[in-house]
This record gives C-alpha cells, structure tokens and sequence, in this order.
C-alpha cells in the first residue's frame, strides 16, 4: 500500500506563554507553527510517511515562515498555496495543577477561511495517495472551508483512498447544531472515525454512559456502545475513540479504544505528567494511520497510537517529534525515562 498521505485544513501561528505564565503578565510570546490536520502530516512525515498538507497562507513573510516551519519537518508543501490577507493566530496559556490550559482564537478572515474547492488541484493532490485526512475544524473556520471539506472528502472517495476524519468539536468556531448538520454530510464519506466522549456528544448526541473524565471515571461499556452505534450510523469501517481522565491540568490519565466492527480493542493506559497537551489527539490520529497502512491489527494498532500520543504530551508545541524507536520502546515496556546514554 502507498505510503502517501494527505491532509488538509487550516495551520496557524501559535502565540504561547513562556513557561507557565497568563497571558495578562506575558511579555513575550514563543512561536510555533500548528493546526490539527498540520499536526497529524507532523507525525506520519515523521515516521517516514509521505505526508502532504494541503492549505492555504498569505504570500508574506509570515506565510513563507509557516511553509519553511513544516518543510523542516518532513511535511511536504507542494499544495499549501498563497493567497489571502492573513494567517490565522491563537495565544495559549499553559495550565498547570487545577488552573486550566486557555486557548484564544483569532483566526477570523485566515486565507484558509476564504479558500475555494476549486482553487486545488486535487486531481493532482490525490494521485498515488493511501488515506485523506481531515477534522471537524477546517469546516467549523467558514462556510467555504466546510464546502470544500465535503466536496474534498467526496473527491478522496471517488479516486479510491481511506477517508480519516478526527470529529474534532470546537465550541468557540460553531454550534453543536451546525456541526451536526455539516458533519453529518462530512461523515457520509469516512471510513475512519476519531473522537472523544465530549466529541460524539456534542456532534451526535452520541453519549458515552456514566463517564465523567473530569472525576477520572471510565465506564468501558458505555465507549463501547458509542463506537457501536458511531459506526452503524455511517457504515464507517473503524472507530477510535481517545479516552482522557483529567485529573489535573499537569496529570492525566490516557488510554484509546479501537472498534473495528469485530472486536472492543482497549490500550493500555498511561498516567502523563504533562509538558504540553495541544496536539495530543492529533498525534493519536497520526500514530493510528501510521498503523493502520503499516499493516497492524486492531490492538497493535491502537497500542501503537495510544503510546505515541502518550509521549507527544512530553514535547513542547503541536508537533510529534517521537521517533518510531521511542514508542516501540513504550510499548515494549520501558516507560522508566531514565537517560539514553
């Protein structure tokens, strides 16, 4: 099977605190380049995938600066175009203990939000290509960015590739009802589906028994129920579901869930002491699709994604920079940390 990948959305510049300041007292900010479907092309290049990442940025310096960010990492960027009057941003303020992490958006009018089916080439894009990528955040950015979403997923599915889409809610950009109706399109086309808990609700009322992650309670069954009846609404061919239990904003627990229509495939769980969470569900989705074209079954290849998600929330910024040694390593049981030598 190809190794070729693309995913597409929109990438941002990210405006972080240093350490573990508020916003209010920072004097400076650290920069980073990032967004969901620009994470996951971060993973899989960096397992040695071909990972394309189709967008959109102005034709500026700052665009340039967001191009040569993912070139540096292996992302291949023949198809993220200029045009446009701006790239969009978002500050964060890393929590720590009980005080959460905070995340504003400004990214109203982003050249991706603009951006038309029309102006890619995705005859072209597609070519050669395995699995197409893409999250509920790129249709929530503008009316246009969800038009040429669905009309890019239709295109995967008409030229023959496995179509990956992380549900991705986020109430800052769009109600649940808008999402449902838009995704509910989207997920015509899916053939694997990621989510959260809060995620199915939110999107499809699709609620996940008595857990509460903010209590550290899992009710395995009730998970197992949402991926069964995820799945049988869409016809989707595989399920994950990525399951949280916040204990604090600097300690989670985190494990994942793998329904393949066959069997429940449960990971092992990790308590993470946290560096940075941002990307955390994206490096998910990378390992599970690095897996899953790897050729694994259901259980290695949640195992595979759960331990590699489990180490991106050690690395400062959106990106997965684990190798594929590292997590082969977590698997193997060694989660000791002591130093490589």
């Amino acid at each position: 099977m190809s190794d070729k990948v693309v995913t597409f959305g929109e990438i941002m510049m990210r405006l972080a605190t240093p350490g573990f300041q508020r916003i209010v007292q920072a004097r400076e900010f650290e920069v980073t380049y990032c967004g969901g479907e620009a994470n996951v092309a971060a993973s899989l290049a960096n397992f040695g995938m071909d990972a394309y990442f189709v967008s959109k940025v102005p034709d500026s310096p700052v665009g340039q600066a967001c191009i040569n960010f993912c070139r540096q990492y292996g992302i291949k960027t023949d198809y993220m175009l200029k045009g446009g009057s701006r790239l969009g941003l978002y500050y964060l303020e890393a929590g720590a203990s009980q005080r959460a992490s905070k995340v504003i958006y400004d990214r109203k009018g982003s050249a991706i939000a603009g951006a038309s089916y029309e102006e890619f080439p995705w005859d072209e894009i597609f070519k050669g290509a395995a699995v197409f990528h893409v999250t509920g955040i790129t249709p929530a950015i503008s009316d246009s960015a969800a038009d040429a979403a669905l009309k890019a997923v239709q295109k995967a599915k008409e030229m023959g590739l496995t179509v990956s889409c992380d549900i991705n809610f986020r109430k800052k950009l769009w109600s649940r009802e808008k999402a449902r109706e838009v995704m509910s399109n989207i997920f015509k086309y899916v053939d694997i589906a990621i989510g959260n808990e809060e995620d199915t609700e939110n999107v499809f009322g699709i609620k996940a028994g008595v857990s509460d992650v903010t209590s550290g309670q899992i009710d395995e069954e009730g998970y197992c129920n949402v991926a069964r009846e995820l799945r049988e609404k869409f016809g989707l061919s595989k399920v994950a579901i990525t399951l949280r239990e916040s204990f604090s904003a600097s300690d989670n627990g985190w494990s994942a869930l793998l329904y393949d229509g066959k069997d429940f495939c449960f990971s092992k769980k990790y308590n993470i002491h946290i560096v940075d969470r941002v990307g955390g569900g994206d490096s998910f989705a990378g390992g599970l699709i690095y897996a899953l074209l790897k050729g694994y079954d259901s259980q290695r290849a949640v195992d595979f994604a759960a331990a590699a998600s489990c180490l991106k929330h050690t690395i400062p910024g959106d990106f997965n920079l684990i190798t594929l040694e590292e997590v082969e390593n977590l698997l193997s049981g060694d989660g000791s940390g002591r130093v490589q030598r």
